[in-house]
């Protein structure tokens, strides 16, 4: 059995990824690389720094768009089920790591969240009503993302995903954690340093 279709699609996935809006929109725009500056993302908060809220505006919509519509064309093609989830996977490394750039650029949540919208819109439900709920008890949106990405591959147990859908949404959930792991990082030190705050003062 051949695969062409399957392979076809996974690499039109990827190359979708690729398409950073808002590296090419600042590049544009002011000339500069946003990879310099702010965070070192080419996602729509890091580029509204520097244009506003057209630029996140745009950014987010294309970054959605490509997610949404590499997954759109793996089912519309009538794909395996296993290469539909990694046209998921595809488009969200491609994002992240775009070889064009030097395999650095975005940290996927948006398209994440495009490509969760057309593979299976109660992951997304799931994904946003954590982060919200965790933001509205923590106030950072950090530490709610973080958390509502963890949350994934719950859901998809409870779900009763089958295995290889289930492998999926635990790599897609390893890819998404190992793209933040500085803000990750900086969580634990934030709190280490508090931590050490109060101990020292309770002293």
């Amino acid at each position: 059995m051949t695969y062409g279709k399957e392979i076809l699609v996974i690499g039109i996935s990827y190359l979708l990824g690729c398409i950073s809006a808002g590296y090419y929109l600042v590049r544009l725009r002011t000339g500069k690389d946003i990879r310099q500056s702010g965070t070192g993302s080419t996602g729509a908060r890091n580029v509204s720094r520097t244009l506003g809220k057209s630029g996140y505006a745009i950014t987010l919509t294309v970054d959605i768009l490509k997610a949404a519509i590499a997954v759109a064309l793996a089912q519309i093609l009538n794909v395996e089920q296993w290469a539909v989830m990694l046209a998921v996977l595809a488009v969200v490394a491609g994002h992240i790591w775009p070889v064009q750039l030097g395999f650095r650029a975005g940290k996927g949540v948006a398209v994440l969240m495009g490509a969760l919208l057309v593979f299976d819109y109660r992951l997304l439900a799931v994904l946003l009503l954590v982060c919200a709920l965790s933001y509205f008890t923590t106030r950072k949106y950090i530490v709610s993302g973080i958390l509502a990405v963890v949350s994934l591959p719950v859901a998809a147990v409870i779900m009763k995903y089958p295995k290889p859908d289930m492998l999926g949404v635990v790599l897609l959930t390893m890819i998404i954690l190992c793209a933040h792991r500085t803000n990750i990082r900086e969580v634990f030190q934030q709190s280490r340093r508090k931590a050490n705050a109060i101990s020292g003062s309770e002293k």
